[in-house]
């Protein structure tokens, strides 16, 4: 964002502060002032994380990114794996017996 807009965009967070501020005194702490408020403070909040240049993303290891990917077999798993366990939302694990 340019240095024009964000400073245009502080502007208009304080602009909003004072309103907020002018608010309370008329109608005290009252929920809805607290909760516009915390919504200016978290603009302004948003705002200053503007002026930080965005982080890089990561790149994955090596040109081709292949390093990181994990194969999953299509075979079938051993059944000794479920032995005991139960399926969630259907009840318990009952071994079929020819």
């Amino acid at each position: 964002m340019a240095t024009t807009e964000i400073t245009e965009l502080r502007r208009a967070i304080g602009q909003l502060r004072q309103c907020v501020g002018d608010l309370r005194s008329r109608y005290g702490d009252a929920a809805v002032i607290q909760r516009l408020a915390n919504d200016v403070d978290r603009l302004d909040i948003d705002a200053n994380e503007l002026g930080d240049p965005p982080p890089l993303p990561q790149q994955p290891a090596g040109a081709s990114g292949r390093e990181n990917v994990v194969v999953v077999p299509d075979t079938p798993y051993d059944d000794s794996l479920w032995h005991g366990a139960d399926d969630e939302g259907v009840g318990g694990y009952r071994p079929q017996h020819p």
